[in-house]
């Protein structure tokens, strides 16, 4: 649906009491929000988003932003400058990967894990099944890597998406051929495990945080293109299924929440009717600490929250429209978060 209305349009009983941190994707800045949809922070960042940004226990922002040597194709969400400032914006630390790309997240050894991009090597490339044929970049195919390093840069240990069983995992037959797996996600679990999604191969997988190799993975084409996996406290996995190109009659985007044991589908978020709830690309979700559910509907610019029984009791529309690198003009977010008042991350700074 076309928003008509911008800024805030839902604040109810119920909403879990907190600061909103989002980044429109084509504005060099990431804002800090209040329940009445005011800015009360924001940071300037060094270029446009690469994705998104978020608030470290200390305080500090964590961001990546798009840098002028990234890989052969416009979009997905490049970043390539990691950066982390204090609430004033002073740089604590920052590291460049030009190939960067959607998600980066800092551990709690200091260390950075992060996606990104490299060229396929042509061995590999030619085992890739499926897609739109005839749609690959000149130079090649596109493939992941899962890299973690130290802050000052020196490589911990990599994980290629190529090691997979490629044969076993094809492009989806709707999705273009110019990158093999395109991992959107990246969430270190407690374990020392790392989740990760793969949106041209509607896929979730899991890579052992002490082999470094991959120990678990599930694909739902009906999930189409899911961004924002993460694992809840109880063991489930709650993920933004965009649901792209599936074989739907209405076409339709869905929050789910699932047991990765049993399959059993615990909790999904739909609207009704179910075609006014979509966004084909980028978008996120988060299990708020009242149980309710904060949703970033990434392609129209909407943050929303919804309660266990899908109520919606909070609701902000993007007012920030800008030019894309094909021209249109939009309000995209790709991921959005919700901090407690008394979070380690707020701490009385607003």
């Amino acid at each position: 649906m076309r928003p008509r209305h911008f800024g805030l349009q839902v604040n109810e009983d119920g909403a879990a009491d907190g600061y909103t941190i989002f980044s429109p994707l084509w504005r060099p800045v990431t804002y800090l929000l209040n329940m009445a949809g005011e800015v009360v922070h924001e940071w300037e960042l060094p270029g446009l988003p690469g994705g998104y940004s978020y608030l470290l226990p200390n305080g500090n922002l964590f961001s990546a932003t798009k840098t002028d040597d990234g890989p052969p194709f416009e979009g997905g969400a490049s970043g390539g400058l990691i950066r982390e400032v204090d609430w004033n914006g002073n740089v604590v630390m920052e590291y460049q990967d030009d190939w960067q790309h959607h998600d980066f997240r800092k551990l709690d050894n200091g260390n950075i894990i992060y996606a990104a991009w490299e060229m396929m090597p042509k061995e590999h490339s030619e085992r890739v099944k499926g897609g739109i044929p005839g749609t690959e970049l000149p130079e090649g195919m596109v493939n992941d890597v899962l890299r973690e390093v130290t802050p000052d840069g020196k490589l911990v240990w990599e994980w290629h998406a190529y090691d997979m069983d490629i044969e076993d995992h094809p492009i989806f037959p709707l999705n273009v051929r110019r990158v093999w797996a395109w991992m959107n996600t990246v969430c270190p679990l407690k374990n020392g495990d790392v989740l990760i999604s793969f949106r041209q191969i509607n896929s979730l997988a899991i890579i052992d945080g002490e082999t470094k190799k991959l120990k678990w993975i599930k694909r739902d084409d009906m999930w189409g293109g899911q961004h924002d996996a993460q694992m809840l406290e109880n063991g489930n996995i709650l993920l933004f299924a965009n649901a792209m190109n599936t074989a739907v009659p209405h076409t339709h985007s869905f929050i789910t929440e699932f047991n990765p044991d049993t399959n059993e589908v615990v909790w999904e978020y739909r609207d009704d009717p179910d075609t006014f709830f979509y966004s084909h690309h980028i978008s996120g979700v988060q299990r708020l600490w009242n149980g309710n559910t904060l949703i970033c509907e990434g392609s129209f610019g909407r943050i929303f929250e919804v309660t266990p029984a899908g109520e919606i009791v909070w609701e902000f529309i993007s007012p920030h429209f800008d030019k894309m690198f094909n021209g249109q003009t939009v309000n995209w977010v790709f991921r959005a978060l919700r901090y407690a008042k008394d979070s380690p991350e707020i701490n009385g700074r607003v």
